[in-house]
């Protein structure tokens, strides 16, 4: 596919249940359309929406967004981590979740528009509780079975080896995977072991400066640059706040191209690395 890809980003989602906020709930239909037509502006043709089932997934608002701006959207499938797992996840077996996905898949979300991603399939932190765990069974059966590659979330960067090497003894193509949030581990060595698996991951929450300056992502990138590392890397936001949208005084979706890519050009990036990022990652991961 031709233009940017954002691989981890949320046009809805619904966290509030949980987080007692309803600043989780991520729901503002006219201004996310928006602030995707300035993304059309800057190149985007693809956005990656890895909202789970029990997340909040409204796929007919998602599509109806894809319609007016002309930016694909691709839906996932699976269930999250602790304590946003949806009821089925506690009572069902991991072949009944795998079989539940598979289903999802091949006849699309309640028989509508089909899923090109599973995930975000995540892990709290520092640990892969048992449920958890199920979830990943589950989302491996259904990759292997239908081809689909498989994006997670890492709670703050933690438990990223585990993750890796959890895959790796799956046999799934590692270049197919993405860990989520390895920016937020905050230590180039320990991602730098994460990349030695084989595995993708995402700096995926550029801009949010509150959890991780974007300086030291700038220089973790130009680190991975000069080391040829970032075949293995993709590149997005993860808003999930009405506040983390313009209007709200927050950064938006277009900050990644507004503010964070000017700076790591103007440090020395090359345009060619953020194609890996943008464009050739992920069409490799995709598929397409």
């Amino acid at each position: 596919m031709n233009g940017y890809t954002m691989m981890h980003e949320h046009i809805t989602i619904d966290l509030s249940g949980v987080k007692k906020d309803t600043d989780c709930q991520l729901d503002c239909y006219a201004q996310t359309v928006e602030e995707f037509k300035k993304l059309y502006e800057y190149g985007v043709r693809r956005v990656v929406d890895v909202t789970a089932d029990g997340m909040g997934r409204t796929p007919e608002y998602v599509s109806n967004v894809e319609k007016e701006t002309g930016i694909r959207i691709v839906h996932s499938t699976g269930f999250y981590k602790e304590p946003f797992l949806p009821e089925r996840v506690y009572g069902q077996t991991v072949q009944e979740l795998a079989d539940w996905m598979i289903g999802e898949i091949r006849n699309g979300i309640d028989g509508g528009v089909k899923p090109g991603m599973i995930g975000e399939i995540g892990t709290s932190k520092n640990t892969m509780t048992e449920t958890e765990k199920k979830v990943f069974d589950a989302s491996v059966i259904a990759a292997r079975e239908t081809g689909l590659p498989i994006y997670t979330h890492t709670t703050l960067g933690t438990y990223a080896p585990e993750q890796a090497e959890y895959f790796k003894a799956t046999g799934l193509p590692m270049d197919r995977i993405v860990l989520g949030h390895l920016d937020l581990s905050g230590d180039l060595d320990y991602i730098r072991r994460v990349l030695d698996t084989g595995i993708s991951i995402g700096f995926d929450t550029v801009g949010k400066n509150n959890y991780f300056p974007d300086a030291k992502r700038a220089e973790f990138l130009l680190a991975l640059e000069a080391e040829g590392r970032l075949d293995q890397i993709v590149l997005s936001e993860d808003l999930t706040r009405k506040s983390h949208l313009k209007y709200k005084g927050g950064i938006g979706y277009g900050y990644l191209f507004e503010t964070f890519i000017p700076m790591v050009k103007a440090a020395g990036l090359k345009q060619e690395s953020l194609d890996k990022m943008l464009i050739h990652n992920p069409a490799r991961i995709l598929g397409a």
